[in-house]
């Protein structure tokens, strides 16, 4: 059977086991879904297992790993998929128009949350495989799959699971689809990931709440104290204060700055989509260079004193922060921690005590795009999408591309499959249902093309 027919008449079951996948609450960061996540695992290993790939369900001392993988011969290439099924939680719950868990389709679109990110992107991989063996009667190359479900909150069992395995898991390219495309229907490869530091900063500077009446003028705000130490961390230019935040960041080579320049993205657009007025940022950098390429520094919430309805006349104990930094190639983690830390000490006022808790760090990365893998890759992309592949970076973080770069010396292809503007970790989160259609067909091309780097 030819690939597009088989692609076409199998539509509908596609689209109906993405909503039984989506229906699923797989959210590991709330222990309350710990059960639900194991399902989304289990769910994933029955959908291998069919296509007789020897399947296996990892436990790990947080949520499970699935493993598959089908040789079919010493003389192919070896490639390894990466995607995850946990999500992040769906809140603010008032502002979804749609139950999260509940898959809407409108307007060619399917509307839950990991629609997108990623159960929609790496489910496309799972049929993209199915299709390629109805097509040729085996895949074209050995494939392994390795589904994870800690991505949303760091992977903190991934790389010690990567070590007991390397041998199982050794591959020639690593292909994940957990990113975007430029535009809609244009094939994009993304060359590199920021890192990301995320931490939460509790202040305080009493026992106990006090009677803003009796102690006012007296006592310490930490409410008031954070709130001065946020807006230090950055100047009236838009740059991150840390002392030595920029040290080690690889500036854009000129190349780079043209192919920026020239990539499909208009700002205006950009900013309408999201509904926001301006874009604000770092002087002296474009938009996109900023979003794909510049660390960044951010509050992701913050919190202390009374939040009911009404007033209560109180001085908060304490207050806390949680702030994240997306971090450029060549930032280590390690090294921006310690030095927000020692940055948020030296702002905090006298007598405050300061707790901190991490929450992950995660290296960014680069992939060489003269590599074979990833120039196979751009022509098979461009074959489906008849259009010419963009070689693009991002903003987000997938710890493990660094991983695998350094622990398989693979070639890394991450393929993006949905747009910028799916609303992930938002409410409303969305897939097209184009995107995931050619995203299966995508998925197939690549694996046959490259059982071209046997030859």
């Amino acid at each position: 059977m030819q690939l597009s027919d088989y692609l076409e008449q199998n539509k509908d079951r596609q689209l109906s086991e993405l909503i039984d996948l989506l229906r699923i609450p797989s959210v590991s960061t709330d222990p309350a879904h710990k059960e639900d996540v194991r399902r989304a695992a289990q769910f994933v290993k029955d959908k291998l297992e069919p296509l007789h790939f020897k399947t296996y369900l990892h436990d790990t001392p947080g949520h499970p790993i699935i493993f598959a993988e089908r040789h079919v011969s010493d003389d192919l290439p070896t490639v390894l998929v990466y995607g995850h099924y946990d999500v992040q939680p769906a809140d603010p719950l008032e502002l979804w128009d749609s139950p999260p868990f509940e898959p809407q389709i409108k307007d060619g679109l399917i509307i839950a949350r990991g629609a997108s990110d990623d159960k929609g992107q790496m489910y496309a991989h799972i049929k993209g495989a199915e299709a390629a063996i109805a097509a040729h009667g085996d895949v074209p190359v050995n494939l392994k799959f390795i589904i994870e479900g800690e991505e949303e909150i760091g992977s903190p069992n991934l790389t010690p699971y990567l070590e007991q395995h390397k041998d199982a898991l050794a591959a020639d390219i690593v292909v994940i689809s957990d990113s975007s495309m430029i535009a809609p229907a244009t094939p994009t490869i993304t060359y590199g990931l920021k890192g990301m530091v995320y931490i939460e900063l509790t202040l305080t500077t009493a026992d106990l709440d006090l009677h803003s009446g009796a102690f006012g003028g007296g006592v310490p705000n930490p409410i008031n104290a954070l709130a001065k130490m946020i807006a230090s961390l950055h100047d009236n230019e838009g740059r991150v204060t840390v002392p030595g935040f920029y040290d080690d960041v690889l500036d854009l080579s000129e190349a780079e700055k043209e192919a920026f320049a020239n990539a499909p993205f208009d700002a205006d657009e950009f900013a309408e989509e999201i509904g926001v007025a301006s874009t604000p940022g770092e002087a002296g950098y474009t938009l996109l260079e900023r979003l794909w390429a510049r660390p960044t520094l951010d509050v992701n919430g913050i919190k202390g004193g009374f939040q009911g309805e009404g007033a209560k006349t109180v001085i908060a104990a304490k207050a806390s922060a949680k702030l994240s930094c997306r971090l450029a190639p060549n930032q280590n983690p390690e090294d921006i921690h310690n030095k927000l830390l020692a940055y948020l000490k030296k702002l905090a006022p006298e007598g405050a005590k300061l707790e901190f808790k991490s929450f992950g760090k995660a290296r960014p990365a680069l992939t060489p795009i003269e590599s074979d893998a990833v120039q196979i890759a751009a022509k098979a992309l461009e074959q489906v999408y008849g259009k010419p592949t963009v070689f693009a970076r991002t903003g987000g973080t997938i710890p493990v591309v660094n991983t695998f770069q350094e622990m398989l010396g693979a070639d890394v292809v991450l393929v993006g499959l949905g747009l910028e503007n799916d609303r992930i970790h938002s409410p409303n989160e969305k897939f097209d249902l184009a995107n995931y259609y050619y995203g299966i067909e995508a998925s197939a091309r690549l694996l046959e093309a490259f059982a071209d780097l046997a030859k």
